[in-house]
């Protein structure tokens, strides 16, 4: 009898142990973590519009142009995602956009939108491949070969605009004429307010983001922005992305061209032709850098010169952010592009302020949740920055238009720099590789 009772609290002892030890399992797994902090953001955006009153701050508005500003950096990001994965570390993604600019208004221009969606994917191509050329088949060094064809575009593309535009009406050697017609626009029915068959539908979400409520008008907000007036290039990108995280996880030709990145010489000795997985890796890249380039030709409805400003260089920063998956891609693009699409609003440095405030709430909210995973590093780290932020949110009552515009890559920077302490790139990505290599 004794033997049983004194037997019972060890038991129960390791019970709880172990429970203990399976609950912090659990909430530091990646999933977890992350519908940690989405919901940390929700909470702390709706704050800083309330505390703010700034309704801007969450408004379909602002979601509609921060969609919108985020596809051609999705697009960069996506496309650097093909290269790497394959093996090819691809900094030319800004030279590849250049390119598919300089296409897309070309054949925007003749032939209209839908044909300068075509233009901008066969301009990025053909940088992909010369790209390709110089580092698959002659084993340029991958940093160099970038930075060529970063260097190259621009005097590719000033030249074809000056044998092209010049002396056209409407155009010069620094843009085109405008695109002839329409891409088309699309907007939900029945929750967004669209048209179905010459009837109004009703607009659930604009309703609900009107009435204000904490957290649920930012969520109708949100909704309403990412299906209230879209263009179908922009719809075509987020079909792009679905595919593609089909194609790389799902398929064997996915299988193959992650192993010519991880595992070269284990992908040769099964029949797996390296060099032509490493061809294909960089011209669906510069395919895809280039389409969004035609993007931007679409938004700007022509080719500008110095449109692309460093967008190829965004999306790269959306790869690393996004730890090469498609899915880590399109949340850093979509922050990179709300970032970018705030300072496009009507007073962007309040939008700019309230986004400071809001950013000291999440700081702090997230100070307390590595307190309760005992991050305590983290957690001073956190409420230092978030400290900080307070203090400039109450500081500037008027931001200068250099804090506005700089606000994106001061995120970008941030982000890629938090981020950064979980990558995991693939093993060979950057190496050249040469057939029968050991």
């Amino acid at each position: 009898m004794s033997s049983t009772t004194n037997e019972t609290p060890d038991v129960t002892g390791d019970e709880t142990g172990d429970e203990m030890h399976g609950w912090r399992k659990i909430i530091h797994t990646p999933r977890y973590r992350m519908m940690i902090f989405a919901m940390i953001g929700v909470v702390s955006m709706s704050l800083g519009r309330v505390l703010s009153g700034n309704d801007d701050l969450t408004s379909s508005g602002t979601f509609g142009v921060a969609l919108r500003t985020a596809a051609p950096i999705a697009l960069a990001g996506l496309a650097g995602l093909f290269a790497e994965r394959s093996g090819t570390v691809n900094i030319g993604l800004e030279g590849m956009m250049i390119m598919g600019t300089i296409f897309a208004g070309w054949w925007g221009w003749q032939y209209g939108p839908w044909m300068a969606v075509v233009g901008g994917i066969v301009g990025g191509l053909l940088a992909g491949l010369l790209m390709s050329l110089a580092t698959t088949t002659f084993g340029v060094n991958h940093i160099v070969a970038g930075f060529a064809i970063n260097i190259l575009a621009p005097g590719v593309a000033r030249f074809m605009a000056n044998e092209l535009f010049t002396g056209v009406p409407g155009g010069s050697v620094t843009s085109s004429p405008g695109n002839s017609g329409s891409m088309g626009r699309f907007t939900m029915p029945f929750t967004s307010g669209g048209d179905l068959f010459g009837w109004q539908t009703p607009d659930v979400f604009g309703w609900i983001e009107r009435q204000g409520w904490f957290i649920l008008a930012d969520l109708g907000g949100f909704a309403k922005g990412m299906t209230t007036n879209v263009s179908y290039d922009v719809v075509l990108t987020a079909a792009i992305f679905v595919l593609a995280g089909y194609v790389v996880w799902s398929t064997s030709i996915g299988l193959r061209l992650r192993a010519a990145g991880e595992r070269p010489a284990a992908a040769e000795s099964l029949g797996v032709s390296v060099a032509k997985m490493r061809h294909l890796g960089l011209a669906i890249s510069g395919g895809l850098a280039g389409l969004g380039g035609a993007v931007l030709v679409l938004f700007a409805n022509r080719y500008q010169e110095a449109q692309v400003a460093g967008r190829g260089f965004l999306g790269l920063a959306t790869l690393i952010f996004g730890n090469w998956r498609p899915a880590g891609i399109a949340a850093g693009a979509g922050l990179f592009g709300y970032a970018q699409g705030i300072t496009l609003r009507t007073s962007p440095e309040q939008v700019v302020r309230a986004l400071l405030l809001s950013a000291a709430i999440g700081l702090g909210l997230s100070a307390v949740w590595m307190l309760v995973t005992r991050n305590f590093t983290g957690m001073g780290i956190a409420a230092l920055i978030g400290i900080a932020l307070f203090w400039a949110y109450y500081a500037a009552e008027r931001p200068n238009n250099q804090l506005v515009f700089v606000t994106p890559y001061v995120v970008t920077l941030v982000a890629v720099s938090v981020g950064a302490q979980r990558l995991r790139p693939p093993a060979e990505e950057g190496i050249p590789w040469f057939k029968g290599q050991t």
